[in-house]
């Protein structure tokens, strides 16, 4: 049996590695190399988060990761420079978990659809009255959209951080046909729905694929942003002319059964 990588097991305990491995190589690097730099603490962490991020890469760590890793030491000596309130920090970390609350074990960063790519899932929806479930659905954007463009289908949005969830909740109370619910995806039947959307990442999607296909209906639609499945066809794509480039992918996995 293959080994998983260890980003691919674990991105915390990857992340912890990267940082510790980061600091022994800038470490030994000052220290033979350029040890005046022990009187310039930004300097020596500035070599530290170039080291964390060259460990995260080796790891096989998301791309997202190598820049969180090459300014996490820098911006903690540079804060401890300032002259603030520790209830600050505190507070900015809730702050941050409130918002992406789990990531780490998840695998999903919070991605929001963007109204062009909004308009362009509208397009996909079929001509009669459907049922629309998004898997992660962040501040409800894409529902609000899909929701005052097709008031005669229905659309359920799932989201697990708490305050994209309850600006999704908040920003959606007048429109009758949406529904917010709090928690995780998993356990959602995806067979109650004519199309399923996901904008994840791409750790989740054979897993996601995996659901869809034992449980979506036959002509149902899977649609993904961004993300394809590995390893399997997509029926089409389409590409969504915004800034980011945006494609998206569109599955049938009932019609795989």
């Amino acid at each position: 049996m293959s080994r998983k990588p260890i980003a691919t097991a674990s991105p915390l305990r990857s992340a912890i590695l990267a940082q510790i491995l980061g600091s022994l190589m800038a470490a030994a690097l000052v220290q033979l190399g350029w040890p005046r730099l022990w009187l310039m603490p930004l300097a020596a962490a500035c070599i530290q988060g170039g080291c964390a991020a060259l460990a995260s890469y080796k790891l096989d760590a998301p791309p997202w990761w190598l820049g969180i890793h090459l300014v996490f030491a820098p911006l903690i000596v540079a804060a401890g420079t300032l002259d603030i309130a520790p209830a600050w920090y505190l507070a900015g970390f809730a702050l941050l978990l409130l918002v992406f609350w789990r990531t780490d074990q998840s695998r999903v960063p919070l991605y929001l659809t963007n109204a062009t790519a909004a308009a362009a899932v509208a397009k996909l929806l079929p001509p009669q009255p459907c049922h629309v479930v998004d898997l992660g659905c962040g501040n409800g954007a894409l529902l609000r959209h899909l929701a005052q463009a097709r008031p005669d289908c229905e659309f359920l949005g799932l989201e697990h951080a708490p305050l994209p969830w309850a600006w999704a909740r908040l920003t959606t109370l007048r429109l009758p046909n949406v529904y917010i619910r709090y928690g995780d995806f998993w356990p959602q039947q995806l067979g109650l729905f004519d199309v399923v959307y996901a904008f994840l990442s791409p750790v989740p999607m054979p897993r996601l694929w995996a659901k869809a296909s034992a449980e979506m209906r036959s002509g149902s639609l899977l649609v993904s942003n961004s993300f394809a499945v590995p390893d399997v066809a997509a029926e089409r794509s389409v590409a969504v002319s915004d800034r980011r480039g945006t494609r998206l992918y569109l599955y049938r996995p009932g019609d795989s059964k």
